[in-house]
């Protein structure tokens, strides 16, 4: 079988293909892949077997990532919580072993490929890599069913509360919300010691996400005390990112914004909130996302690799550095962050 390289961003078949797959998410837009580029540089490709005088029938996408710090490696995709493979089944193992040759040719350390399906660990090298936990909400099921499927006191008395406190919200993109959104993001990263992501990251995402990414912001009167950050595709909406201001979360502003989200995804027409994947070692994060309903999976990335590799983490996995990262000045931790994220991805 020949594969073919193509360059998404560029094809002119790409958009109708990812319209026309019902696997393609927005993590496969040429809009995502553009904000991967601009934000950090990474090279773009994507392989098939149809040839450049076809349609596009089958396809996956990576970022060709090159570091000194974490080393030369192909990622399906940096910073996307999943990504499938829009190859059936009955070319996986070609694709799969031609991979492999790529990643020896290229002198790789690995190809991640990050599906929502689990793959077959019958090619060369294949093997899991980290596992997380994944969650969904089924958006059409009714108003009430999903109200009551909220937990109790950690959800639904929450949504009250905030009401009681006068929260009002504001859906947006404008490049004030963003900025909202990230003073927001900065206080949350540093009460989880990890450095915040480049601020360029947003704006380039709300650049050439126009119309797919929204940002809801909950105020209690003129002050931003939560706020969530999401993404739309096809028929579901990506939660992407979170944010507050923890003097505050007692007034319930984030389940209160997730209420919102999802009466207005689905009087919309969406049929899935997609709230990504969570690490195993974030059980906080994980019964939260229980407690909004949501059904749990879990979700496992692969590595073509014929060597032995360590995972680059998060750094929230290293103490010492938890630590330093909640008592750094903001200059110093925003400067770590543009640093060190294109290395991560």
């Amino acid at each position: 079988m020949e594969l073919y390289e193509i360059e998404p961003t560029t094809d002119p078949r790409w958009l109708e293909f990812i319209q026309r797959d019902r696997r393609a998410s927005i993590f496969h837009t040429s809009g995502w892949l553009r904000a991967l580029q601009g934000t950090y540089g990474y090279k773009v490709k994507a392989f098939t077997t149809c040839s450049p005088r076809h349609d596009l029938t089958n396809s996956i996408v990576f970022c060709e990532i090159r570091s000194w710090l974490t080393g030369n490696r192909m990622v399906s995709l940096p910073f996307s919580d999943h990504c499938d493979m829009l190859v059936d089944p009955e070319h996986r193992y070609e694709v799969l072993s031609y991979l492999t040759g790529v990643a020896k040719q290229k002198s790789l350390r690995y190809i991640e490929i990050r599906p929502r399906e689990p793959l077959e660990s019958n090619v060369e090298g294949l093997r899991p890599a980290d596992t997380y936990a994944f969650h969904v909400i089924d958006l059409r099921r009714s108003k009430d069913e999903l109200l009551q499927n909220f937990h109790k006191d950690s959800i639904r008395r929450k949504i009250q509360r905030a009401e009681r406190e006068g929260l009002t919200y504001k859906k947006d993109a404008t490049a004030q919300a963003l900025r909202q959104f990230y003073d927001l993001f900065l206080l949350t990263r540093k009460r989880q010691g990890v450095p915040p992501t480049p601020f360029k990251w947003f704006t380039t995402l709300a650049e050439y996400l126009r119309g797919s990414l929204e940002v809801r912001i909950a105020y209690k009167a003129d002050r931003a005390v939560a706020a969530l950050l999401t993404l739309s595709h096809g028929k579901a909406v990506v939660y992407k990112y979170g944010a507050s201001d923890a003097r505050f979360n007692s007034c319930g502003g984030t389940p209160f914004l997730f209420w919102q989200t999802i009466l207005e995804a689905k009087a919309e027409g969406f049929e899935q909130l997609d709230l990504g994947r969570s690490d195993t070692d974030n059980p906080g994060l994980i019964t939260f996302k229980d407690r909004l309903g949501a059904q749990r999976s879990s979700l496992s990335y692969w590595r073509l690799s014929t060597r032995q590799y360590r995972s680059v983490g998060a750094f929230r996995s290293y103490g010492v550095a938890k630590k330093m990262f909640e008592c750094a000045p903001r200059l110093v931790s925003v400067g770590v962050g543009k640093l060190m994220y294109k290395h991560l991805g």
